[in-house]
C-alpha cells in the first residue's frame, strides 16, 4: 500500500494568513508494511487524527506546530489496509477548539468513526448538542505545556460536568511527571476519565517502580479510570519495530483492567522527532502486549464499542 502524505505545507504570503509545515515535522510513513497480525473482526482504531486539509479547515493561530495536511481519506485507507472497521478521531491542538475538520470526518464516516473535541469554557449547549450529533462522544484535556498553554482546573472541571450530562467521558493527556499534582483532579471527575498513552510513563524505569505504581494506583482506585495503551513510538527507548521496552507496561494494564483499556494508532503522529513509525508494525505489536484472543477482542472492541457507539 502506498499512501502519500498530503502536500507538506503552503508557500507563507504574509497578510493571506497562508502557512509552512514545521521545519522539523516528520510526513506519516507513505508505504506502511501489511500486519501479520489479524485483528478480531469489528476491531477499532480508538486514537487517530486528521490534519486540515489547511486550505479548508485552517490550523488555530495559537497552535504550537504546523504539521503535514492529514486527510480522512487517508486515514480511512489506512484503517482498512491495516484491518480495523472502525476509528476514533481525536482533536488536534493544532485546530485549537475548532472541531470542523474531525466533525466533517466523523459525517463522511457516518457510524464507522466516532470523535473526541476539545472545547472553551463559553461553549454552548447547542455546540455541544451539534458536536454530539456528528458523532463526538468525548472532550480532550491537554496538560503538556510544550503543545497547549495550560487552562484552570475549576473551568476544566466545569466543562467535564456539562459533558457528563451527555454521557460524554473526559481524555487526558500529561506526563508522568505531572501525575502526583493531577491525581485528586482526575479521581474527582464526575464522568469516565480516558488517559492518553498509559499516562507516557519513562520506561526506562521499572514497571513495577513507584512512577508507574502510582499510575496502577490510580486506576485501582478509580473505576471510572480508563487508559489507551497506545504509542510506543512516543514512549520506547530501544525502538522499532518491536518497542520492547513499552511492551510490560501495556501489558500490565490490558490484564489487571482488561475492560478499561483501549489501543490506537495516533496516525498520522504528532510531533515525533526521531522517527516515523511504520502503522503495520504498530499492529503487530498488539498480540505482545495482549497475548490471548479474549484481551484482543476486548482490547479492540468491546471496551471502545462500550464506550463510543453505546448509543
Amino acid at each position: 500500500m502506498r499512501l502519500v502524505p498530503g502536500q507538506a505545507g503552503w508557500a507563507a504570503t504574509g497578510a493571506s494568513g497562508a502557512f509552512v509545515t514545521d521545519a522539523s515535522w516528520l510526513a506519516y510513513h507513505p508505504s506502511p508494511s501489511k500486519p501479520r497480525f489479524v485483528p478480531p473482526a469489528g476491531a477499532i482504531d480508538a486514537h487517530c487524527h486528521v490534519f486540515g486539509p489547511g486550505e479548508r479547515f485552517p490550523y488555530a493561530p495559537e497552535r504550537k506546530y504546523t504539521p503535514c495536511d492529514a486527510s480522512k481519506e487517508h486515514l480511512f485507507a489506512l484503517r482498512d489496509y491495516l484491518g480495523f472497521e472502525r476509528n476514533v478521531i481525536v482533536q488536534a491542538t493544532c485546530h485549537g477548539s475548532d472541531n470542523r475538520a474531525v466533525m466533517d470526518a466523523l459525517r463522511a464516516a457516518r457510524e464507522r468513526a466516532r470523535g473526541v473535541a476539545t472545547v472553551h469554557a463559553a461553549v454552548s449547549d447547542g455546540e455541544l448538542r451539534e458536536l454530539d450529533a456528528a458523532g463526538i462522544r468525548g472532550v480532550r484535556f491537554n496538560f503538556v505545556k510544550r503543545l497547549v498553554d495550560s487552562t484552570p482546573r475549576e473551568v476544566l472541571a466545569g466543562i467535564a460536568r456539562r459533558v457528563a450530562e451527555l454521557g460524554w467521558h473526559v481524555v487526558i493527556y500529561f506526563e508522568a511527571a505531572e501525575l502526583p499534582q493531577l491525581y485528586d483532579f482526575l479521581a474527582s471527575l464526575p464522568t469516565t476519565v480516558v488517559v492518553d498513552h498509559m499516562g507516557r510513563p519513562d520506561v526506562t524505569q521499572p514497571v513495577d517502580g513507584p512512577e508507574f505504581a502510582l499510575f496502577v494506583r490510580l486506576m485501582t482506585e478509580c473505576p471510572h479510570v480508563w487508559s489507551k495503551v497506545s504509542c510506543p513510538d512516543r514512549l520506547s527507548r530501544s525502538g522499532p519495530p518491536a518497542y520492547a521496552d513499552v511492551v510490560p507496561f501495556a501489558r500490565t494494564l490490558i490484564e489487571r483492567f482488561p475492560d478499561r483499556v483501549l489501543w490506537g494508532t495516533d496516525w498520522p503522529h504528532p510531533n515525533l522527532k526521531s522517527h516515523m513509525p511504520d502503522d503495520g508494525a504498530l499492529v503487530d505489536v498488539i498480540p505482545r502486549m495482549a497475548p490471548s484472543a479474549e484481551l484482543q477482542r476486548r482490547l479492540l472492541v468491546d471496551n471502545p464499542l462500550r464506550l463510543y457507539w453505546h448509543r
